[in-house]
């Protein structure tokens, strides 16, 4: 099996054993602590007459979210359970959602052709993207930019990886959310701040702002407190992009 085999395989298998509720899986934590502090940190840069889309929508929590800001939300995902639980989930109709995998640049090309210029959101994709395909996934973004998109990417760094050591060799070992990642061979890993410029850069975007953060996870520690992993962030526009209107 190929790597990118793999990496199909592990998703499905986990999206499709999920329930696709909001929290189950680890890392779906209420927009409230996601996506919303994002969109504060984006949004002086993005044109909020633009459509979004969330690359690695997942069951779409936080493109629900999304879809309240902007007037139109697109989240796309490798997954088609992850795609089926979210527009079940979706009961409003307020987002719209498709299987799309990142490196089908093809595929990304007709959807941007569809929406136009677009902002986006990505959210802890490149680092469980395998190596060879995290160059394609940054692509991707500078597709759906087109000129006056701006994008959002948030990563966790190399420091995350203390955290969910500790969260996973914690007496009675790990909770079952976190097993549930190690079941369907997810691997986390992280993407350097060092080389998260140059895979940005490679893509042609510019980096307009960045920042430190932590990403919320919806998994809890024995003393109540949130895990919460370190994390890098992103505002990028297209090269050479013109300011944004908006």
């Amino acid at each position: 099996m190929s790597d990118s085999e793999r990496y199909v395989r592990a998703w499905e298998g986990f999206w499709a054993e999920s329930t696709g509720e909001p929290g189950e899986p680890f890392w779906d934590a209420d927009p409230a602590l996601t996506a919303a502090p994002h969109t504060a940190l984006f949004a002086s840069h993005a044109d909020r007459t633009l459509p979004i889309v969330d690359l690695g929508c997942g069951n779409g929590t936080q493109t629900r979210y999304l879809a309240g800001r902007f007037p139109r939300a697109v989240g796309v995902d490798l997954s088609a359970s992850a795609v089926a639980h979210a527009r079940r989930a979706d009961r409003d109709a307020v987002a719209e959602f498709e299987q799309l995998d990142l490196t089908d640049l093809a595929g990304v090309r007709r959807l941007g052709d569809r929406l136009g210029d677009a902002n986006v959101y990505l959210r802890a994709v490149l680092h469980q993207s395998e190596p060879a395909d995290r160059p394609p996934v940054a692509a991707a973004v500078a597709l759906l930019l087109g000129r006056r998109g701006r994008g959002f990417v948030v990563e966790p760094t190399a420091a995350a990886k203390t955290v969910l050591q500790q969260v996973a060799e914690r007496p009675g070992g790990p909770p079952e959310k976190l097993r549930q990642v190690r079941k369907h061979d997810l691997r986390p890993a992280e993407v350097t701040p060092g080389e998260m410029p140059g895979l940005l850069r490679g893509a042609g975007l510019e980096i307009l702002d960045e920042g430190g953060t932590d990403l919320a996870m919806s998994e809890h520690h024995p003393d109540g407190s949130r895990v919460a992993l370190p994390a890098h962030w992103y505002v990028v526009a297209a090269a050479g992009g013109g300011p944004a209107g908006g």
